[in-house]
């Protein structure tokens, strides 16, 4: 059995949620320069650029990639040889998120009652999902999902006869129904299988994957390629005012679910795709 203390937890939660508030992982801040050179419409290549350059002066500046700083999402991976002391994990979560938007000078957008609509002013408390694995090692990744285009995700409780054409169709649909609103170019995670709040796990756990890399299944892998170019020919691009670019990735995972059913969800990332992993 190997101990923790939570306040570990803390400190590198802390530290994380400033980071990907300041900058963007590797993958997505090079994809940015990589498609401002490919892309064929001026006005497109010039908001990349734009982006890129955002990026470059909020992570020398250290100031917000974009002024929605988001709701905390935290996943975390528990060796089931972990032991957790000096305190309660949640709570030492929850005090890392607080910590880092308050000394990190983050907009706090959470509010403490969805009618109330009292702001909580430390940007807690942050949604925490929890799988326990084998192992000593806790995995810690923390996102920040703004929801400009969290608002813009859908869900769809399709009928297994809606089949993979059906699946097409509502991911086309909830990006067209975004457009601008979801400040492309996009990531799209898709949950399909699973039940209602599977589907929906899986697909914002989807986002968090590295840029390029291909869903495990080739048959979802195949998916992903076909609805990356499907979204791109739509012509809604960066920022919404055209060009090659609608979608930086397509990010599929997939589970067993109930003879009669299809669930499908679509959790919409803006280009801020904030995410940091952290192993203790």
């Amino acid at each position: 059995m190997r101990e923790v203390s939570v306040k570990t937890l803390t400190e590198e939660i802390a530290t994380a949620v400033m980071w990907i508030n300041f900058n963007l992982e590797p993958d997505t801040a090079s994809a940015f320069c990589r498609i401002a050179l490919a892309e064929r419409d001026p006005v497109a290549r010039e908001v990349m650029e734009q982006l890129a350059k955002n990026l470059e002066v909020a992570s020398k500046e250290q100031i917000p990639i974009c002024q929605d700083t988001g709701m905390a999402v935290v996943f975390l991976e528990v060796g089931q040889d972990v032991h957790f002391t000096d305190g309660d994990l949640y709570t030492a979560v929850n005090e890392g998120v607080r910590k880092g938007y308050v000394e990190g000078f983050l907009r706090k957008s959470v509010v403490s009652d969805p009618f109330d609509r009292v702001n909580t002013g430390d940007n807690t408390p942050a949604v925490i999902h929890t799988d326990i694995v084998p192992g000593d090692k806790v995995k810690v990744t923390v996102s920040a999902k703004g929801f400009g285009s969290e608002n813009k995700s859908r869900l769809f409780m399709l009928n297994p006869a809606d089949g993979e054409e059906g699946v097409r169709a509502a991911v086309l649909q909830t990006v067209r129904e975004a457009g601008a609103s979801a400040c492309p170019p996009m990531t799209l995670g898709v949950g399909i299988g699973g039940n209602f709040e599977k589907c929906a796990l899986m697909a914002k756990h989807a986002l968090l994957r590295e840029k390029g890399e291909s869903a495990a299944n080739e048959r979802d892998a195949r998916l992903e390629r076909e609805l990356l170019d499907e979204i791109n020919k739509t012509g809604i691009g960066p920022a919404g005012l055209g060009g090659d670019t609608t979608a930086l990735a397509v990010n599929v995972e997939t589970c067993p679910t109930h003879i009669a059913g299809l669930p499908v969800a679509v959790n919409v990332c803006c280009h801020v795709n904030r995410h940091k992993t952290i192993i203790i």
